[in-house]
């Protein structure tokens, strides 16, 4: 199943409480569980005013759909399309 990240503009983000985070992400793993297996947020970076989140789901439009319910932003949403880290340059 593809995996995504998807960028919100949350200004304010890196100053939300540790109490704020816990019931967004109450709030977003409700919404999950309702929508049934097909979609799951694997975890999320906070900075100062982005929140980027990563996904796995079958489309884009079911990542649209949770965030129209949560009530979240979701500014771009983009297919992982491979990964890369340090041990790439490795021969």
């Amino acid at each position: 199943m593809p995996k995504y990240i998807i960028e919100r503009e949350i200004p304010g983000a890196g100053s939300l409480s540790a109490a704020d985070l816990q019931g967004i992400s109450q709030k977003s793993c409700g919404i999950l569980n309702g929508m049934g297996t097909g979609i799951q947020w694997v975890e999320s970076y906070v900075t100062d005013d982005k929140v980027y989140c990563i996904y796995i789901a079958p489309d884009a439009a079911s990542i649209k759909e949770h965030a129209d319910k949560g009530g979240f932003p979701a500014n771009r949403i983009s297919e992982i399309k491979t990964m890369i880290d340090p041990t790439t340059a490795e021969a």
